[in-house]
Protein backbone atom coordinates (compact mmCIF):
# COMPACT_ATOMS: atom_id res chain seq x y z
CA UNK A 1 0.00 0.00 0.00
CA UNK A 2 1.32 3.43 -0.89
CA UNK A 3 0.20 6.88 0.16
CA UNK A 4 0.33 9.40 -2.70
CA UNK A 5 0.77 12.22 -0.21
CA UNK A 6 3.97 10.61 1.04
CA UNK A 7 5.75 10.83 -2.32
CA UNK A 8 8.26 13.59 -3.02
CA UNK A 9 8.45 14.78 0.58
CA UNK A 10 10.12 18.18 1.03
CA UNK A 11 13.05 18.48 3.37
CA UNK A 12 11.30 21.11 5.51
CA UNK A 13 7.78 22.45 6.04
CA UNK A 14 7.19 24.82 8.93
CA UNK A 15 3.45 24.15 9.15
CA UNK A 16 4.14 20.40 9.30
CA UNK A 17 6.61 20.86 12.16
CA UNK A 18 4.09 22.95 14.12
CA UNK A 19 1.29 20.41 13.52
CA UNK A 20 3.55 17.58 14.70
CA UNK A 21 4.39 19.48 17.88
CA UNK A 22 0.76 20.32 18.66
CA UNK A 23 -0.42 16.77 18.00
CA UNK A 24 2.23 15.40 20.34
CA UNK A 25 1.44 17.88 23.12
CA UNK A 26 -2.28 17.24 22.72
CA UNK A 27 -3.53 13.80 21.66
CA UNK A 28 -0.32 11.79 22.07
CA UNK A 29 0.60 12.96 25.57
CA UNK A 30 -3.03 12.99 26.74
CA UNK A 31 -3.87 9.50 25.44
CA UNK A 32 -0.58 8.08 26.69
CA UNK A 33 -1.22 9.47 30.18
CA UNK A 34 -4.58 7.70 30.48
CA UNK A 35 -3.30 4.54 28.81
CA UNK A 36 -0.44 4.47 31.29
CA UNK A 37 -2.79 4.92 34.23
CA UNK A 38 -4.94 2.10 32.88
CA UNK A 39 -1.89 -0.15 32.60
CA UNK A 40 -1.34 0.35 36.32
CA UNK A 41 -4.74 -1.12 37.12
CA UNK A 42 -4.08 -4.45 38.80
CA UNK A 43 -5.74 -6.42 35.98
CA UNK A 44 -3.53 -4.99 33.20
CA UNK A 45 -0.49 -4.43 35.39
CA UNK A 46 -0.14 -8.08 36.38
CA UNK A 47 -0.65 -9.26 32.78
CA UNK A 48 1.34 -6.64 30.88
CA UNK A 49 2.99 -3.62 32.44
CA UNK A 50 4.71 -5.39 35.34
CA UNK A 51 7.24 -6.68 32.81
CA UNK A 52 8.48 -3.13 32.21
CA UNK A 53 8.52 -2.35 35.94
CA UNK A 54 10.78 -5.29 36.70
CA UNK A 55 13.51 -2.67 36.16
CA UNK A 56 13.33 -0.62 39.35
CA UNK A 57 16.85 0.71 38.79
CA UNK A 58 16.44 1.63 35.15
CA UNK A 59 18.93 2.00 32.33
CA UNK A 60 18.40 3.20 28.74
CA UNK A 61 17.55 -0.27 27.42
CA UNK A 62 14.69 -0.42 29.95
CA UNK A 63 12.84 2.13 27.80
CA UNK A 64 12.02 -0.46 25.14
CA UNK A 65 11.36 -3.48 27.35
CA UNK A 66 7.60 -3.95 27.00
CA UNK A 67 5.21 -6.75 26.09
CA UNK A 68 4.26 -6.89 22.42
CA UNK A 69 0.76 -5.52 22.99
CA UNK A 70 2.17 -2.41 24.67
CA UNK A 71 4.57 -1.85 21.78
CA UNK A 72 1.63 -1.89 19.37
CA UNK A 73 -0.26 0.63 21.52
CA UNK A 74 2.72 2.98 21.77
CA UNK A 75 3.49 2.83 18.06
CA UNK A 76 -0.15 3.61 17.34
CA UNK A 77 0.08 6.71 19.51
CA UNK A 78 3.35 7.89 17.98
CA UNK A 79 1.92 7.34 14.50
CA UNK A 80 -0.75 10.02 15.05
CA UNK A 81 1.49 13.03 14.19
CA UNK A 82 3.27 11.15 11.40
CA UNK A 83 0.12 9.90 9.64
CA UNK A 84 -1.69 13.20 10.13
CA UNK A 85 1.14 15.10 8.50
CA UNK A 86 1.26 12.60 5.66
CA UNK A 87 -2.49 12.63 4.97
CA UNK A 88 -2.74 16.41 5.14
CA UNK A 89 0.25 16.92 2.87
CA UNK A 90 2.20 18.88 5.49
CA UNK A 91 4.77 16.18 6.23
CA UNK A 92 8.47 16.64 5.55
CA UNK A 93 11.65 14.67 5.99
CA UNK A 94 12.59 16.98 8.87
CA UNK A 95 9.29 16.42 10.72
CA UNK A 96 9.74 12.64 10.52
CA UNK A 97 13.42 12.62 11.45
CA UNK A 98 13.14 15.14 14.27
CA UNK A 99 10.06 13.54 15.81
CA UNK A 100 11.45 10.01 15.78
CA UNK A 101 14.77 11.25 17.17
CA UNK A 102 12.90 13.19 19.86
CA UNK A 103 10.96 10.10 20.93
CA UNK A 104 14.06 7.91 21.13
CA UNK A 105 16.17 10.52 22.90
CA UNK A 106 13.58 11.40 25.53
CA UNK A 107 12.70 7.76 26.11
CA UNK A 108 16.33 6.78 26.69
CA UNK A 109 17.07 9.88 28.76
CA UNK A 110 14.15 9.22 31.08
CA UNK A 111 15.44 5.74 31.86
CA UNK A 112 19.16 6.54 32.14
CA UNK A 113 18.93 6.79 35.96
CA UNK A 114 21.31 9.75 35.94
CA UNK A 115 20.21 13.34 36.29
CA UNK A 116 21.62 15.33 33.39
CA UNK A 117 19.11 18.16 32.90
CA UNK A 118 20.88 21.28 34.24
CA UNK A 119 19.04 23.44 36.74
CA UNK A 120 19.94 26.56 34.76
CA UNK A 121 17.84 25.30 31.85
CA UNK A 122 14.71 25.03 33.99
CA UNK A 123 15.48 28.35 35.69
CA UNK A 124 15.73 30.30 32.43
CA UNK A 125 12.44 28.96 31.05
CA UNK A 126 10.25 27.97 34.00
CA UNK A 127 7.32 26.54 31.97
CA UNK A 128 9.78 23.93 30.67
CA UNK A 129 9.18 21.83 33.80
CA UNK A 130 5.68 21.15 32.46
CA UNK A 131 6.89 20.36 28.94
CA UNK A 132 9.96 18.19 29.60
CA UNK A 133 10.48 15.52 32.20
CA UNK A 134 13.79 14.64 33.82
CA UNK A 135 15.40 11.26 34.60
CA UNK A 136 14.68 11.77 38.30
CA UNK A 137 11.00 12.45 37.47
CA UNK A 138 10.62 9.11 35.73
CA UNK A 139 12.76 7.21 38.24
CA UNK A 140 10.12 8.04 40.86
CA UNK A 141 7.50 6.37 38.68
CA UNK A 142 9.57 3.17 38.73
CA UNK A 143 9.91 3.26 42.52
CA UNK A 144 6.52 4.69 43.58
CA UNK A 145 4.42 3.12 40.77
CA UNK A 146 1.34 5.32 41.34
CA UNK A 147 2.75 8.72 40.39
CA UNK A 148 4.39 10.51 37.45
CA UNK A 149 2.53 8.75 34.63
CA UNK A 150 3.26 11.28 31.87
CA UNK A 151 5.14 10.34 28.71
CA UNK A 152 7.64 13.19 28.24
CA UNK A 153 5.58 16.20 29.42
CA UNK A 154 4.64 16.26 33.12
CA UNK A 155 1.80 18.76 32.65
CA UNK A 156 -0.88 16.07 32.74
CA UNK A 157 0.40 14.84 36.11
CA UNK A 158 0.05 18.40 37.38
CA UNK A 159 -3.45 18.70 35.90
CA UNK A 160 -4.76 15.42 37.30
CA UNK A 161 -2.90 15.51 40.62
CA UNK A 162 -0.62 12.52 40.12
CA UNK A 163 2.67 14.40 40.40
CA UNK A 164 4.87 12.86 43.10
CA UNK A 165 5.43 15.40 45.87
CA UNK A 166 9.12 14.52 46.15
CA UNK A 167 9.84 15.17 42.45
CA UNK A 168 11.48 18.57 42.91
CA UNK A 169 13.38 17.46 46.01
CA UNK A 170 14.78 14.39 44.27
CA UNK A 171 15.78 16.50 41.28
CA UNK A 172 17.72 18.92 43.50
CA UNK A 173 19.33 16.08 45.44
CA UNK A 174 20.37 14.27 42.27
CA UNK A 175 22.07 17.36 40.91
CA UNK A 176 24.07 17.95 44.08
CA UNK A 177 25.00 14.34 44.74
CA UNK A 178 28.74 14.08 45.22
CA UNK A 179 30.40 11.80 42.72
CA UNK A 180 32.24 8.86 44.20
CA UNK A 181 35.97 9.34 43.84
CA UNK A 182 38.15 6.57 42.44
CA UNK A 183 41.41 5.40 43.98
CA UNK A 184 43.37 5.17 40.74
CA UNK A 185 43.03 7.12 37.50
CA UNK A 186 44.68 6.28 34.20
CA UNK A 187 44.98 9.37 32.03
CA UNK A 188 44.92 8.54 28.33
CA UNK A 189 43.80 10.49 25.25
CA UNK A 190 41.99 10.00 21.97
CA UNK A 191 44.21 8.64 19.22
CA UNK A 192 42.30 9.36 16.01
CA UNK A 193 38.94 11.04 15.33
CA UNK A 194 37.44 7.56 14.83
CA UNK A 195 38.76 6.33 18.18
CA UNK A 196 35.69 7.82 19.87
CA UNK A 197 33.69 4.91 18.42
CA UNK A 198 35.95 2.41 20.20
CA UNK A 199 35.18 3.83 23.64
CA UNK A 200 32.35 2.51 25.79
CA UNK A 201 30.43 5.71 25.11
CA UNK A 202 30.73 4.97 21.38
CA UNK A 203 29.72 1.59 19.94
CA UNK A 204 29.84 -1.42 22.24
CA UNK A 205 30.56 -3.79 19.34
CA UNK A 206 33.64 -1.75 18.36
CA UNK A 207 34.75 -1.08 21.93
CA UNK A 208 34.89 -4.83 22.62
CA UNK A 209 37.46 -5.35 19.84
CA UNK A 210 40.99 -4.03 19.34
CA UNK A 211 41.12 -0.66 17.62
CA UNK A 212 41.30 -1.11 13.86
CA UNK A 213 40.23 1.15 11.03
CA UNK A 214 36.97 0.19 9.30
CA UNK A 215 36.01 0.98 5.73
CA UNK A 216 32.61 2.33 6.76
CA UNK A 217 34.09 5.02 9.02
CA UNK A 218 34.31 7.38 6.05
CA UNK A 219 30.53 7.15 5.70
CA UNK A 220 30.23 8.39 9.27
CA UNK A 221 32.30 11.53 8.79
CA UNK A 222 29.42 13.89 9.76
CA UNK A 223 29.11 12.13 13.13
CA UNK A 224 32.89 12.03 13.48
CA UNK A 225 33.14 15.75 12.78
CA UNK A 226 30.36 16.44 15.27
CA UNK A 227 32.18 14.42 17.96
CA UNK A 228 35.36 16.40 17.28
CA UNK A 229 33.46 19.64 17.76
CA UNK A 230 31.88 18.40 20.99
CA UNK A 231 35.24 17.36 22.47
CA UNK A 232 36.77 20.67 21.42
CA UNK A 233 33.94 22.71 22.94
CA UNK A 234 33.84 20.59 26.10
CA UNK A 235 37.57 21.18 26.47
CA UNK A 236 38.35 19.02 29.50
CA UNK A 237 39.09 15.42 30.38
CA UNK A 238 36.18 13.01 30.56
CA UNK A 239 35.61 9.55 32.05
CA UNK A 240 35.65 6.70 29.54
CA UNK A 241 35.73 3.64 31.80
CA UNK A 242 35.11 2.57 35.39
CA UNK A 243 36.45 -0.66 36.88
CA UNK A 244 36.67 -2.41 40.23
CA UNK A 245 39.65 -4.45 41.35
CA UNK A 246 39.91 -5.90 44.83
CA UNK A 247 39.32 -2.89 47.10
CA UNK A 248 40.19 -0.28 44.47
CA UNK A 249 37.89 1.84 42.34
CA UNK A 250 39.53 2.51 38.98
CA UNK A 251 38.72 5.06 36.32
CA UNK A 252 40.15 5.93 32.93
CA UNK A 253 40.05 9.58 31.91
CA UNK A 254 40.69 10.83 28.39
CA UNK A 255 42.22 14.12 27.32
CA UNK A 256 40.22 15.46 24.34
CA UNK A 257 43.26 15.61 22.06
CA UNK A 258 44.40 13.39 19.20
CA UNK A 259 47.80 11.86 18.41
CA UNK A 260 48.61 14.40 15.73
CA UNK A 261 48.08 17.30 18.14
CA UNK A 262 50.78 15.99 20.48
CA UNK A 263 53.35 16.51 17.72
CA UNK A 264 52.38 20.16 17.16
CA UNK A 265 54.53 22.55 19.17
CA UNK A 266 51.76 25.13 19.45
CA UNK A 267 49.47 22.53 21.05
CA UNK A 268 51.86 21.56 23.85
CA UNK A 269 50.86 24.29 26.27
CA UNK A 270 47.14 23.53 26.01
CA UNK A 271 47.78 19.79 26.37
CA UNK A 272 49.97 20.33 29.43
CA UNK A 273 47.26 22.54 30.93
CA UNK A 274 44.66 19.80 30.44
CA UNK A 275 46.93 17.18 32.01
CA UNK A 276 47.79 19.45 34.93
CA UNK A 277 44.11 20.23 35.48
CA UNK A 278 43.41 16.50 35.61
CA UNK A 279 46.20 15.98 38.15
CA UNK A 280 44.90 18.83 40.32
CA UNK A 281 41.36 17.45 40.11
CA UNK A 282 42.71 14.08 41.22
CA UNK A 283 44.47 15.84 44.09
CA UNK A 284 41.27 17.61 45.18
CA UNK A 285 39.27 14.38 45.06
CA UNK A 286 41.76 12.44 47.15
CA UNK A 287 42.81 10.04 44.40
CA UNK A 288 45.85 7.97 45.35
CA UNK A 289 47.59 7.39 42.01
CA UNK A 290 47.34 8.90 38.54
CA UNK A 291 49.14 7.05 35.74
CA UNK A 292 50.03 8.73 32.47
CA UNK A 293 49.18 6.83 29.31
CA UNK A 294 50.16 7.08 25.64
CA UNK A 295 51.64 10.48 24.71
CA UNK A 296 50.64 12.16 27.98
CA UNK A 297 54.12 11.28 29.27
CA UNK A 298 56.18 12.46 26.32
CA UNK A 299 59.80 13.44 26.84
CA UNK A 300 59.44 16.64 24.85
CA UNK A 301 55.97 17.39 26.19
CA UNK A 302 56.58 17.20 29.93
CA UNK A 303 59.75 15.16 30.55
CA UNK A 304 57.78 12.02 31.39
CA UNK A 305 55.55 13.91 33.82
CA UNK A 306 58.34 15.65 35.74
CA UNK A 307 56.97 19.06 34.71
CA UNK A 308 53.89 18.64 36.91
CA UNK A 309 55.87 17.52 39.96
CA UNK A 310 58.06 20.59 39.69
CA UNK A 311 55.06 22.88 39.36
CA UNK A 312 53.16 21.17 42.18
CA UNK A 313 55.79 19.87 44.64
CA UNK A 314 53.22 19.30 47.42
CA UNK A 315 51.12 16.81 45.46
CA UNK A 316 49.71 13.94 47.51
CA UNK A 317 48.45 12.07 44.46
CA UNK A 318 51.31 10.04 43.04
CA UNK A 319 52.06 10.55 39.35
CA UNK A 320 53.28 7.36 37.68
CA UNK A 321 54.54 7.00 34.11
CA UNK A 322 54.80 3.21 34.42
CA UNK A 323 58.20 2.96 32.76
CA UNK A 324 59.55 0.40 35.22
CA UNK A 325 56.81 -2.13 34.52
CA UNK A 326 57.06 -1.51 30.76
CA UNK A 327 60.77 -2.34 31.00
CA UNK A 328 60.02 -5.45 33.07
CA UNK A 329 57.45 -6.70 30.54
CA UNK A 330 59.87 -6.25 27.63
CA UNK A 331 62.72 -7.98 29.47
CA UNK A 332 60.49 -10.94 30.29
CA UNK A 333 59.29 -11.13 26.68
CA UNK A 334 62.79 -11.83 25.34
CA UNK A 335 63.19 -15.59 24.73
CA UNK A 336 65.59 -17.47 26.96
CA UNK A 337 68.97 -18.12 25.42
CA UNK A 338 69.12 -14.79 23.62
CA UNK A 339 72.66 -13.43 23.51
CA UNK A 340 72.17 -10.34 21.35
CA UNK A 341 69.27 -8.04 20.48
CA UNK A 342 68.90 -5.16 18.06
CA UNK A 343 67.58 -1.90 19.52
CA UNK A 344 65.71 0.26 17.00
CA UNK A 345 63.51 3.32 17.25
CA UNK A 346 63.66 6.57 19.15
CA UNK A 347 65.68 6.29 22.34
CA UNK A 348 63.41 6.95 25.30
CA UNK A 349 63.52 6.51 29.05
CA UNK A 350 62.24 2.96 28.60
CA UNK A 351 64.78 2.21 25.84
CA UNK A 352 67.74 3.36 27.95
CA UNK A 353 66.55 1.31 30.93
CA UNK A 354 66.07 -1.81 28.80
CA UNK A 355 69.54 -1.43 27.31
CA UNK A 356 71.10 -1.00 30.76
CA UNK A 357 69.29 -4.04 32.17
CA UNK A 358 70.29 -6.23 29.21
CA UNK A 359 73.92 -5.16 29.43
CA UNK A 360 73.92 -6.01 33.12
CA UNK A 361 72.49 -9.43 32.17
CA UNK A 362 75.46 -9.84 29.79
CA UNK A 363 73.23 -9.65 26.69
CA UNK A 364 74.67 -7.59 23.87
CA UNK A 365 72.62 -4.62 22.65
CA UNK A 366 73.28 -3.77 19.01
CA UNK A 367 72.38 -0.59 17.15
CA UNK A 368 72.56 0.25 13.46
CA UNK A 369 73.39 3.94 13.73
CA UNK A 370 76.51 5.45 15.23
CA UNK A 371 74.70 8.35 16.89
CA UNK A 372 72.42 5.94 18.77
CA UNK A 373 75.43 3.88 19.81
CA UNK A 374 77.18 6.98 21.15
CA UNK A 375 74.09 8.14 23.05
CA UNK A 376 73.70 4.76 24.71
CA UNK A 377 77.37 4.56 25.60
CA UNK A 378 77.32 8.03 27.14
CA UNK A 379 74.14 7.31 29.10
CA UNK A 380 74.98 3.81 30.35
CA UNK A 381 78.61 4.33 31.28
CA UNK A 382 81.72 2.21 30.84
CA UNK A 383 80.58 -0.79 32.86
CA UNK A 384 77.59 -1.48 30.64
CA UNK A 385 79.19 -0.06 27.52
CA UNK A 386 81.21 -3.20 26.87
CA UNK A 387 78.01 -4.97 25.81
CA UNK A 388 76.98 -2.24 23.38
CA UNK A 389 77.63 -3.19 19.76
CA UNK A 390 77.52 -1.11 16.59
CA UNK A 391 76.16 -3.62 14.10
CA UNK A 392 77.02 -3.54 10.41
CA UNK A 393 73.74 -5.19 9.43
CA UNK A 394 70.39 -6.31 10.90
CA UNK A 395 71.29 -9.97 11.36
CA UNK A 396 69.81 -10.26 14.87
CA UNK A 397 66.67 -12.37 15.29
CA UNK A 398 65.30 -10.34 18.23
CA UNK A 399 64.45 -6.70 17.57
CA UNK A 400 63.39 -4.36 20.36
CA UNK A 401 61.55 -1.61 18.53
CA UNK A 402 60.12 1.77 19.42
CA UNK A 403 58.62 4.73 17.65
CA UNK A 404 60.53 5.64 14.52
CA UNK A 405 60.99 2.14 13.14
CA UNK A 406 60.70 2.50 9.37
CA UNK A 407 59.13 0.12 6.88
CA UNK A 408 62.45 -0.11 5.02
CA UNK A 409 64.20 -1.30 8.17
CA UNK A 410 61.60 -3.99 8.72
CA UNK A 411 62.10 -5.26 5.18
CA UNK A 412 65.82 -5.73 5.92
CA UNK A 413 65.14 -7.99 8.91
CA UNK A 414 65.95 -11.69 8.63
CA UNK A 415 63.16 -14.16 8.08
CA UNK A 416 61.65 -15.25 11.39
CA UNK A 417 62.66 -12.10 13.26
CA UNK A 418 60.72 -11.38 16.46
CA UNK A 419 59.74 -7.72 16.89
CA UNK A 420 59.14 -6.75 20.53
CA UNK A 421 57.86 -3.17 20.97
CA UNK A 422 58.97 -1.08 23.92
CA UNK A 423 56.88 1.94 22.92
CA UNK A 424 53.25 2.83 23.58
CA UNK A 425 52.31 2.33 19.93
CA UNK A 426 52.68 -0.90 17.96
CA UNK A 427 54.86 -1.19 14.89
CA UNK A 428 53.11 -1.50 11.56
CA UNK A 429 53.25 -5.15 10.54
CA UNK A 430 55.07 -5.29 7.21
CA UNK A 431 56.36 -8.84 7.25
CA UNK A 432 54.30 -12.03 7.14
CA UNK A 433 57.40 -14.15 7.71
CA UNK A 434 58.24 -12.43 11.00
CA UNK A 435 56.61 -12.34 14.41
CA UNK A 436 55.21 -9.31 16.21
CA UNK A 437 54.67 -9.08 19.95
CA UNK A 438 52.12 -6.76 21.55
CA UNK A 439 53.15 -3.47 23.07
CA UNK A 440 54.12 -3.90 26.77
CA UNK A 441 51.01 -5.31 28.41
CA UNK A 442 49.72 -8.09 30.67
CA UNK A 443 46.59 -10.18 31.06
CA UNK A 444 44.29 -8.88 33.78
CA UNK A 445 42.98 -11.02 36.66
CA UNK A 446 39.47 -12.42 36.32
CA UNK A 447 38.38 -10.49 39.40
CA UNK A 448 38.90 -7.18 37.60
CA UNK A 449 35.31 -6.07 36.98
CA UNK A 450 33.59 -4.15 34.16
CA UNK A 451 36.27 -4.80 31.55
CA UNK A 452 33.86 -4.40 28.64
CA UNK A 453 36.15 -2.67 26.16
CA UNK A 454 39.61 -3.10 24.69
CA UNK A 455 42.40 -0.70 25.51
CA UNK A 456 43.22 0.74 22.10
CA UNK A 457 44.80 -2.03 19.94
CA UNK A 458 45.24 -4.55 22.76
CA UNK A 459 43.05 -7.68 22.97
CA UNK A 460 40.15 -7.98 25.40
CA UNK A 461 41.13 -8.16 29.09
CA UNK A 462 44.69 -7.13 28.28
CA UNK A 463 45.97 -3.96 29.92
CA UNK A 464 48.99 -1.83 29.08
CA UNK A 465 51.95 -1.94 31.45
CA UNK A 466 51.70 1.81 32.00
CA UNK A 467 48.14 1.45 33.25
CA UNK A 468 48.87 -1.61 35.40
CA UNK A 469 51.78 0.22 37.04
CA UNK A 470 49.41 2.78 38.55
CA UNK A 471 47.16 0.04 39.93
CA UNK A 472 50.09 -1.85 41.46
CA UNK A 473 51.44 1.34 43.05
CA UNK A 474 48.08 1.85 44.76
CA UNK A 475 47.74 -1.80 45.82
CA UNK A 476 51.22 -1.85 47.31
CA UNK A 477 50.86 1.57 48.91
CA UNK A 478 54.04 2.93 47.36
CA UNK A 479 54.01 6.62 48.18
CA UNK A 480 56.47 7.70 45.50
CA UNK A 481 56.24 9.35 42.12
CA UNK A 482 57.62 7.60 39.06
CA UNK A 483 58.21 10.23 36.44
CA UNK A 484 61.01 12.23 34.90
CA UNK A 485 64.31 10.37 35.34
CA UNK A 486 62.96 8.41 38.31
CA UNK A 487 62.68 4.67 37.68
CA UNK A 488 61.08 2.30 40.18
CA UNK A 489 62.72 -1.04 41.00
CA UNK A 490 62.05 -3.17 37.91
CA UNK A 491 62.13 -6.58 39.56
CA UNK A 492 60.05 -5.40 42.51
CA UNK A 493 57.18 -4.07 40.39
CA UNK A 494 57.29 -7.15 38.14
CA UNK A 495 56.93 -9.53 41.07
CA UNK A 496 54.21 -7.36 42.63
CA UNK A 497 52.24 -7.46 39.36
CA UNK A 498 52.42 -11.25 39.27
CA UNK A 499 51.38 -11.53 42.91
CA UNK A 500 48.28 -9.43 42.24
CA UNK A 501 47.16 -11.74 39.45
CA UNK A 502 48.46 -10.06 36.31
CA UNK A 503 49.98 -12.52 33.85
CA UNK A 504 52.46 -12.19 30.98
CA UNK A 505 51.01 -12.46 27.50
CA UNK A 506 51.50 -15.60 25.47
CA UNK A 507 54.50 -15.31 23.21
CA UNK A 508 53.92 -15.52 19.47
CA UNK A 509 55.38 -18.64 17.90
CA UNK A 510 59.02 -17.61 17.97
CA UNK A 511 61.57 -18.64 15.37
CA UNK A 512 64.53 -20.82 16.19
CA UNK A 513 67.45 -18.89 17.64
CA UNK A 514 70.09 -21.25 16.27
Amino acid sequence: MTLPAATHLPIWRTDGIIITMLLHIGPVEFLYYWLHRALHHHFLYSRYHSHHHSSIVTEPISSVIHPFAEHIAYFSLFAIPILTGTLTGTASIASFAVYITYIDFMNNMGHCNFELVPKSLLSIFRPLKYLMYTPSFHSLHHTQFRTNYSLFMPMYDYIYGTMDQSTDTLYETSLHRKEESPDVVHLTHLTTPESIYHLRLGFASLASRPHTSKWYFWLMWPVTFWSMMVTRIYGRTFVVERNLFKNLKLQTWAVPKYNIQYFMRWQRESINCLIEEAILEAEDRGIKVLSLGLLNQGEELNRNGELYIRRQPQLKVKVVDGSSLAVAVVLNSIPEGTTQVLLRGHLSKVAYSIALALCQMDIQVATLHKDEHCKLKARLGREAGCNLVLSKGPSQRIWLVGDGLTEEEQLKASQGTLFIPFSQFPAKKMRKDCFYHNTPAMLTPKCLENVDSCENWLPRRVMSAWRIAGIVHALEGWHVHECGDMMFNIEKIWQASLQHGFHPLMMPQTPSLN
